[in-house]
């Protein structure tokens, strides 16, 4: 570091500026400025969320304000518009900032009031990636994969893995609004290493669905009751390179999808039940810490949370604190559901096979069941617009 020409001090030519904070642009400035501004709202008497340390919760008799953060861009709200309105002003005269108003846009994320509650969609972000792929123009297709496939990692290498990794990693993060995507998009990231000819032709799939459900979005509902559900379901080994199976589960605060996974398994299951059981320790580990975040954000439960499991013998392992011969070599850490089964603070109960919503996050569905999960994982189209393409019964083919 030197001096800037024309600024030497003659006295201390070979001085430098010391710093007094971080500059920004720094790897140390967001840590610097995160502390900063979480002293003041600790000192506005702020609690900060332990499910979410970017979450901070002042809570009153006068009532309950909220304030998420991402680095300088916040989301407040509350109970009371009163009180959330002083807590702006108070942050206005501490901090340099400008108030937008109600929001629409965060993040790449786009919110629409109706009348409903809150509808939130990506469309601005699926178009550009269209554009990008040079698939603007592309036929629409129904359902983003093809049922029963498997992918390979065996094939014809891609000619551009550059593009392929492009494309697939900002997929990823259209699923933020779209857990109609979550399977498909996680089988194309499972090969970024090494993407093949087939691979490829199943990422323009998914962008020929995107183009005719741009529009489509996440339907948050403002009336609904204060309980927790969630479904589990797997794919038994349906990874034909390592045999391992597929987790997939989704989690609803009242009407609410408010959580949604769909993962390979880190090990080989010798059973479909096995394979369930674990999926249901992945979904009871997500709600555990759903369970927290309400706590920090004063919400109750009405009764415990429940998962719904399609498998009796998955749930035979979860409710009954027994060995058996399946599941006495699955580690201990995953048994920690049967201790929360045990203390009835979380149930599990059987739903049937076609009614279980997290089917068609843990392998490829037909075009009336995907239509079916879909609707019920509220991924709706915008109801302001009027859809062209993507329902219509285009061809399947990819």
């Amino acid at each position: 570091m030197e001096q800037p020409p024309g600024y030497t001090d003659p006295q201390f030519p070979q001085h430098v500026c010391r710093l007094k904070r971080a500059l920004y642009g720094l790897k140390q400035a967001p840590r610097a400025w995160f502390h900063r501004f979480s002293s003041f709202l600790l000192k506005l008497g702020f609690h900060s969320s332990q499910a979410d340390f970017s979450l901070f919760v002042y809570h009153s008799s006068l009532g309950t304000v909220y304030l998420l953060l991402y680095v300088d861009d916040m989301i407040i709200t509350g109970s009371t518009p009163s009180l959330v309105h002083t807590f702006i002003t108070r942050l206005s005269n501490e901090f340099s900032m400008k108030d937008l108003g109600d929001l629409h846009y965060f993040l790449g994320v786009e919110v629409q009031a109706n009348e409903k509650g809150l509808f939130l969609s990506q469309t601005k972000y699926a178009l550009d990636l269209l554009q990008r792929a040079s698939m603007i123009d592309a036929k629409p297709i129904s359902t983003p994969f093809v049922v029963g496939q498997h992918l390979s990692a065996e094939g014809t290498l891609f000619s551009d893995p550059t593009l392929f990794r492009s494309l697939a990693g900002a997929l990823q993060y259209l699923t933020i609004t779209r857990p109609d995507l979550s399977f498909s998009v996680n089988s194309i990231c499972q090969f970024m290493h090494a993407p093949t000819e087939d691979h490829f032709r199943a990422l323009k799939r998914i962008l020929r669905y995107v183009k005719g459900t741009a529009h489509h979005g996440l339907q948050l509902h403002k009336q609904s009751t204060h309980d927790l559900l969630g479904y589990s379901d797997v794919d038994w080994a349906g990874c034909p390179d390592t045999r391992r199976s597929t987790t997939g589960y989704a989690i609803f605060f009242g009407a609410n999808l408010i959580s949604w996974s769909s993962k390979k398994q880190s090990t080989v299951s010798r059973s479909s039940a096995e394979a369930e059981y674990r999926s249901l320790v992945v979904a009871t580990a997500d709600i555990a810490w759903i369970i927290q975040l309400l706590r920090d954000l004063h919400v109750t439960l009405s009764v415990p949370p429940k998962i719904l499991c399609d498998n009796q013998s998955a749930i035979f392992m979860a409710v009954n604190p027994v060995t058996h011969p399946r599941s006495k070599h699955i580690a201990i850490d995953y048994h920690f559901v049967r201790e929360l089964v045990d203390k009835g603070t979380l149930k599990i109960d059987f739903v049937p096979s076609h009614l279980q919503l997290a089917d068609s996050l843990t392998k490829g569905v037909t075009k009336p069941q995907f239509y079916l999960f879909r609707s019920k994982l509220s991924v709706l189209p915008s109801t302001t617009l009027t859809l062209q393409g993507g329902d219509k019964g285009e061809s399947n083919s990819p």
